[in-house]
């Protein structure tokens, strides 16, 4: 019984709603046409540009506990991991920066 109710309530709210969906995109894109604006839209960002420091400084860390693990065996890999994770975040919160120069308007 309680799926039946469901599903007649459903196919109301779906009956109800999908028109007025319609008429609104059809009256959105009329008007987008009819105004000529111009749009700057984003674009998305990947996996690397969003996270690209965390991914630096976890990359420094695991590379140096490889050195670490295979020169002093466990206790070297925990000491590796944290000079190359020291190193990772050195380099990109403030080395990387260096060699990107910043141009100025020209009027």
């Amino acid at each position: 019984m309680r799926k039946i109710i469901v599903s007649i309530l459903l196919s109301v709210f779906l009956g109800i709603s999908l028109p007025a969906l319609a008429a609104g995109m059809s009256a959105n894109t009329a008007m987008s046409s009819a105004v000529q604006t111009r749009h700057y839209r984003r674009h998305k960002r990947s996996f690397w540009r969003k996270h690209r420091d965390k991914l630096t400084v976890a990359g420094g860390a695991v590379g140096g506990a490889a050195v670490g693990g295979l020169v002093g065996g466990r206790k070297g890999a925990a000491i590796g991991a944290l000079a190359g994770g020291g190193g990772g975040a050195l380099y990109t919160y403030k080395l990387r920066h260096r060699r990107h120069h910043r141009r100025t308007r020209r009027p």
